[in-house]
């Protein structure tokens, strides 16, 4: 099976960058779609940015012209680089991909989310 594991989150304040990574690892997979959601508290979890696996990008009104998602598909890795941080991009920020394998059919796989918050 498939699992993602996250790093770069953090405390930062207004203004600032981060940038996060998901790497995916597993034996015998395909990858169709990598992506970013973030949930804050009392809000649901919403999508930030996702790429397929042919590169093609959409990212939420909310961070366009600010984040970034990006892809190493030789790493099997995803990032996303998040500038002119915010303190309502605060949130937790959870990694989400979709893959295949002989063993399974297509189904959607998580992180398990990692906290960024933007301090005023």
């Amino acid at each position: 099976q498939v699992q993602l594991v996250e790093s770069g989150g953090g405390l930062v304040q207004a203004g600032g960058s981060l940038r996060l990574s998901c790497a995916a690892s597993g034996s015998g997979f395909s990858i169709n779609a990598m992506g970013w959601y973030r949930q804050a508290p009392g809000k649901t979890r919403d999508l930030v940015a996702i790429i397929t696996s042919d590169g093609i990008t959409n990212h939420a009104n909310s961070v366009k012209g600010r984040f970034t998602i990006s892809r190493d598909n030789a790493k099997n890795t995803v990032y996303l680089q998040m500038n002119s941080l915010k303190p309502e991009d605060t949130a937790v920020y959870y990694c989400h991909t979709r893959a295949s394998s002989s063993s399974h059919p297509l189904t959607a796989y998580w992180g398990q989310g990692t906290q960024v918050t933007v301090s005023a």
